[in-house]
């Protein structure tokens, strides 16, 4: 007969190995969150980031959450940052409006900062995924070069460079251009994506420099009017943006234009969940996560078309 100090020793050895079974199960259940604050949320290629961001929170069974402030303004940003940071999520990705952000991004301090699309120099950032926009600009230059002869002019037209992807594309191209012995004759930053003011910056282009031979622009929202604009002056002139939208697929595919250079939001979202998963786990990760560009002629833009036509749908 088992002795009653002995039995009640074994019923609660079972009781304990149960409750540690269920803590153990209920731990393993519990998904990590991460919290992805975008600019804006109606643009195509935010749309595009977002199905990567989803994917990833699919494939790495992350309890995941995008948000986009009220106003694609730098203080609604800041102010959705440090509600959800309250919130205490294992990892929050975010692209910030602007260099002013970061200064509420360096009041984040005990949970990991990863940068999307756009980089900021603060000092407690974990990592940046996204574009070299540097390297991007010097491929955009060397493109729209091979297209043309040395001697040839181009213009430049951009956003507002203190944004500081704008700024390095520009100066990516520019150098790239005069390496290759292009003439820059015409550059204009702070150029708004309204249709009105590109109409105005192409008319004088077109104006002072009648023989330009090409231009390239810091990003596919001021490329396509410009194209646009050219096509009611009934000119064919190569015109490199470098977002690789569907709209500038469509014209690379029927040969309107020659080519172009391209991001890749798609991965971009899907890499910066990847790394955060990395940095819940305790694995180091590099400061710069590239999600690469890609050089997109008549050969490769309709598969890219097909895949981004299904995603954005």
């Amino acid at each position: 007969m088992v002795k009653k100090g002995k039995f009640i020793f074994v019923i609660g050895a079972v009781i304990s190995v149960m409750i540690l079974g269920y803590m153990s199960v209920s731990y393993a259940d519990k998904k990590p969150t991460v919290v992805v604050v975008l600019k804006v949320a109606d643009s195509e290629y935010w749309k595009i980031m977002k199905t990567g961001i989803e994917k990833g929170f699919e494939d790495f069974g992350i309890n995941g959450k995008i948000m986009e402030p009220s106003d694609a303004t730098p203080k609604k940003q800041m102010e959705l940052l440090s509600k959800i940071y309250k919130e205490k999520p294992d990892v929050i990705i975010t692209a910030p409006y602007s260099s002013s952000v970061g200064p509420t991004l360096e009041t984040l301090t005990d949970i990991p900062i990863l940068l999307i699309d756009t980089d900021l120099t603060i000092k407690n950032k974990t990592a940046y995924i996204g574009t070299d926009n540097d390297d991007l600009g010097k491929k955009a230059g060397a493109f729209l070069a091979s297209q043309l002869q040395p001697g040839d002019k181009v213009a430049i037209i951009g956003g507002d460079i203190s944004f500081s992807v704008f700024k390095e594309r520009i100066d990516g191209a520019t150098i790239a251009l005069q390496n290759a012995g292009i003439e820059v004759a015409y550059t204009k930053t702070g150029v708004s994506d309204d249709p009105k003011a590109i109409k105005k910056v192409v008319s004088r282009v077109l104006r002072d420099h009648p023989d330009i031979n090409g231009v390239v622009t810091s990003h596919d929202t001021i490329a396509l009017p410009v194209i646009k604009e050219f096509e009611k002056q009934g000119l064919l002139i190569p015109v490199i943006g470098p977002d690789g939208l569907t709209e500038m697929l469509k014209l690379i595919a029927d040969e309107t234009l020659p080519g172009t250079i391209a991001q890749n939001p798609y991965d971009m979202g899907y890499l910066s969940i990847e790394t955060a998963m990395k940095v819940i786990q305790g694995d180091n990760v590099e400061p710069f996560v590239d999600s690469g560009v890609d050089i997109i002629i008549k050969e490769n833009a309709q598969q890219r078309l097909n895949f981004y036509e299904k995603l954005v749908k």
